[in-house]
């Protein structure tokens, strides 16, 4: 794969101003990506503005102590799109952005991804892809040794915790030589693992305990116990008081099984909205079923969001990820 770092250096020296976007519902990696590169571009005597469709879920919030991230709003953020260049960090279309595609995108000078996901049939931009950098914050970490620029510790906390959370605490198999030797560099810079990792993993409240515990009980094994699935209704936020981004490292749990080789969590938020993350062992790429529903993701790591209720886009992407297992 062509690696096109070049095409994000050109892309920064073409613009004066910048706005910064993550996916919907932006993870550790997505808000590291934008805290570094944000500060990246203003020791380059850039303008810059990270805006989000969705605000910063409160279990990263340490991560922005400074509150440099905020929601888009089209009244107040107009004029600066119109002058400025976009870049869209760790997604890898721009179906993916929520409201930023529909009133940011239409009226910026430019746009350019920055990513590690595979890259999207659905896309009509180009940038900077490596599917085989371990997040989003890695390539980050390449632009500012391309720039010359060093790493000081406001970078080095967010840059860690992205690299942290899209390993999976460094075991996925896109972790590398490169990746360890990028996670020492920001240690050194400041970053202390141990508390980014508290903060990040043991910082739930006991409702996301009672949604675990709820959420396992629909535990439903399928094709001789190799695939599982799990779900969440709306009605289970509502009775254990978790927020909806406490179900997000749920769907890891079966995968401790030595014969899960795919895991599926299906889950409803507060509005109805229903999305499903899929995990493979590397089996099944997943990725490519994730794109079926028009989402995307990595061949381990994946997911969409699908516009059927949850009990049909149960059955839909169950009979997809059996017919996927038995081609394997």
């Amino acid at each position: 794969m062509v690696k096109t770092i070049q095409r994000a250096l050109d892309f920064i020296e073409n613009f004066g101003a910048f706005i910064l976007t993550s996916h919907e519902n932006p993870d550790a990696d997505g808000i590291g990506a934008e805290l570094v590169l944000a500060r990246l571009l203003s020791r380059l005597g850039k303008t810059v503005r990270i805006l989000n469709s969705d605000r910063v879920p409160p279990k990263f919030s340490f991560l922005d102590p400074e509150n440099l991230v905020s929601p888009w709003d089209k009244r107040a953020h107009t004029e600066l799109a119109k002058n400025a260049g976009l870049i869209i960090l760790d997604t890898s279309d721009e179906l993916n952005m929520g409201i930023m595609a529909d009133e940011a995108l239409p009226i910026v000078k430019g746009a350019l991804i920055i990513d590690h996901h595979e890259p999207s049939p659905l896309t009509k931009l180009s940038g900077y892809v490596d599917t085989d950098a371990s997040s989003t914050a890695e390539l980050i970490l390449n632009l500012l040794e391309a720039f010359r620029i060093p790493i000081d510790e406001k970078m080095a906390v967010p840059a860690y915790a992205g690299i942290l959370y899209d390993t999976g605490s460094f075991i996925y198999p896109k972790t590398s030589a490169s990746t360890f030797r990028k996670a020492l560099m920001l240690v050194e810079a400041g970053a202390v693992p141990s508390e980014i990792y508290r903060a990040m993993f043991e910082n739930s409240s006991v409702g996301a305990l009672l949604l675990q515990k709820q959420v396992l009980s629909t535990l439903d094994l399928r094709a001789q116990g190799r695939i599982a699935i799990q779900t969440l209704q709306k009605e289970d936020l509502l009775t254990t008081g978790a927020d909806y981004e406490d179900a997000e490292a749920l769907i890891n749990i079966p995968l401790k099984s030595r014969d899960v080789e795919v895991s599926i969590l299906i889950k409803e938020n507060q509005d109805g909205l229903v999305r499903c993350s899929l995990r493979s062992k590397g089996k099944v790429n997943v990725s490519l079923i994730a794109q079926g529903f028009s989402g995307g993701g990595h061949r381990t790591a994946a997911g969409f969001k699908s516009p059927l209720p949850l009990a049909e886009t149960k059955e839909e992407v169950l009979q997809r990820v059996i017919t996927a297992l038995e081609k394997a």
